[in-house]
């Protein structure tokens, strides 16, 4: 069990780690990052039960689980948490910290799931997990983090575009991930290689822009006002 948990855990940890270090200005506080972490382990029993509601009592397509079931639901409860539990916070003072959270909280999720799964269908599927799944869970949470923080610095009609996009272009992006696993068996890595490596570049330009960014308080020379 120790074993499946190391390899189920491992590759989240590393990749927080990854974001975490990219902050340019101010890294966050550990304390509440572990704590957006934990929202993220803990969501995952809800998640799974109304999921297992929806996937026992219904009929439903590839299509509307992988858009609805998956991507919907875990996309919003993931925004809603950061949202409440980080976005609200005094230390989310600058652009990228919009990305360490939202990150923190996906690879919170992304861990325990992983745990079930490995412990399930055997930890020879650990590779394949922390390429596609893991690594999905964190680039989804870099792009909502990413319009977060435009959205915390943001006023007027901008802050509600950019607040939607944070919530929006996750679930598209999760519920497309997902269709392609569900819709793909013997072509997966064909369909789902190019995929990644968009989801990648999208991501990593996210953090780039977001560490460019200059607020008053990501910049301890700018001065203070409006």
């Amino acid at each position: 069990m120790l074993a499946v948990i190391s390899a189920a855990v491992a590759p989240a940890i590393a990749l927080l780690s990854f974001f975490y270090l990219k902050d340019k200005y101010e890294t966050e506080p550990l304390s509440l990052v572990v704590k957006v972490y934990i929202f993220g382990v803990l969501l995952v029993f809800p998640i799974m039960v109304i999921q297992f509601g929806i996937t026992e009592e219904m009929n439903v397509p590839s299509f509307v689980e992988a858009f609805f079931v998956s991507g919907t639901l875990e996309e919003f409860f993931k925004w809603f948490l950061v949202f409440y539990g980080a976005y609200l916070h005094e230390e989310f003072n600058e652009p990228y910290d919009g990305i360490v959270y939202a990150t923190a909280l996906s690879l919170g999720f992304a861990s325990l799931e992983n745990i079930f799964y490995l412990y399930t269908f055997g930890i020879e599927e650990a590779l394949v997990r922390a390429l596609l799944p893991v690594s999905g869970h964190a680039l989804f949470g870099v792009i909502m983090g990413f319009y977060l923080g435009k959205g915390k610095f943001s006023t007027g009609r901008k802050k509600k575009i950019y607040l939607t996009l944070s919530l929006l272009l996750p679930i598209l992006l999760h519920g497309m991930f997902n269709f392609l696993l569900l819709s793909s068996t013997k072509y997966i890595f064909f369909y789902m290689f190019p995929f990644m490596i968009f989801l990648w570049w999208f991501a990593l330009r996210k953090v780039r822009i977001a560490n460019t960014a200059i607020t008053p308080y990501s910049n301890p020379d700018a001065k203070t006002g409006i």
